[in-house]
């Protein structure tokens, strides 16, 4: 039976004692990422006000019509990006991305150097500050590589587990970090566990599991009784195949596959 296609929820900022009141405003100040972004944006209003003081009224216009322009220009492309995103990950990190080039844009009618100096500041941003990824987990546990062989080895756990090597430094398991996590609400019961492993913290280990960190894509293992039996993408780690994209749809596949593959073990056990 198809599982129902979770919906895109909105980021959540845990505090110790539950979800706080107001969680874009806590991240957007707690997260150097959203804070250097809001910031940097907010900034425009200052250059531009002090910039027109010395402007002709054409180059005034000039400049009203370019920022109208980027607006619809922007609007637009985040109406289909809200629409095609799976991820609000995927879709902030789209709408900043648009809104730094368009920044860019305008500003160089204002002047090439005020343009060139923001392009420095997205630079800097880039160097000193990343997207964090989504911070729940759902059914799911966060685990070391060693702690994973421990549980395996140990065999005190559900009898299947479903492991997601990720490695947070790359964009691309930041954009995809929300679907694992309501995957795991999904299909999470007495018989199987969702786990994650960040081999960002752990490249040593990549080799172990037969991972390679040369590529920016996630992989994910099924384990029954601490053995492979299926992996997606299903690419070992010196293939240079194409990988398809981590998609809710190619995940959900993926998941009611490999229940369909411990439906077909169970009926033969029995």
């Amino acid at each position: 039976m198809a599982a129902a296609k979770p919906k895109m929820a909105v980021p959540v900022a845990e505090v110790k004692n539950g979800s706080h009141p107001l969680p874009w405003l806590n991240l957007m100040v707690t997260e150097p990422f959203y804070l250097f972004h809001l910031l940097m944006l907010f900034s425009y209003f200052v250059v531009r006000s002090s910039a027109v003081q010395d402007f002709s009224p054409d180059l005034s216009l000039h400049l009203l019509r370019r920022e109208i322009q980027a607006v619809l220009t922007l609007s637009v492309l985040s109406a289909v990006k809200f629409v095609r995103e799976e991820t609000w990950e995927a879709f902030i990190a789209d709408f900043l991305f648009y809104s730094k080039v368009f920044l860019f844009a305008v500003t160089l009618v204002i002047d090439y150097h005020v343009a060139f100096c923001y392009l420095v500041a997205f630079v800097v941003i880039f160097v000193l500050a990343q997207q964090p990824p989504y911070d729940g987990v759902g059914e799911s546990s966060h685990l070391t590589p060693l702690q994973l062989e421990t549980l395996f080895a140990e065999g005190n756990s559900s009898r299947f587990w479903l492991v997601e090597f990720q490695v947070l430094c790359s964009s691309t398991c930041i954009r995809t970090s929300r679907i694992f996590s309501d995957l795991s609400v999904i299909y999470s019961n007495k018989n199987i566990s969702f786990g994650i492993v960040d081999l960002g913290h752990f490249p040593n280990a990549a080799e172990n599991f037969g991972i390679s960190l040369s590529g920016p894509h996630t992989t994910y293992i099924l384990y029954e009784n601490g053995v492979e039996v299926s992996r997606f993408p299903d690419i070992n780690i010196d293939s240079k195949a194409f990988r398809p994209a981590i998609t809710k749809d190619y995940m959900n596949a993926s998941a009611q596959s490999s229940s369909r593959l411990l439906q077909m073990q169970k009926s033969a056990i029995s």
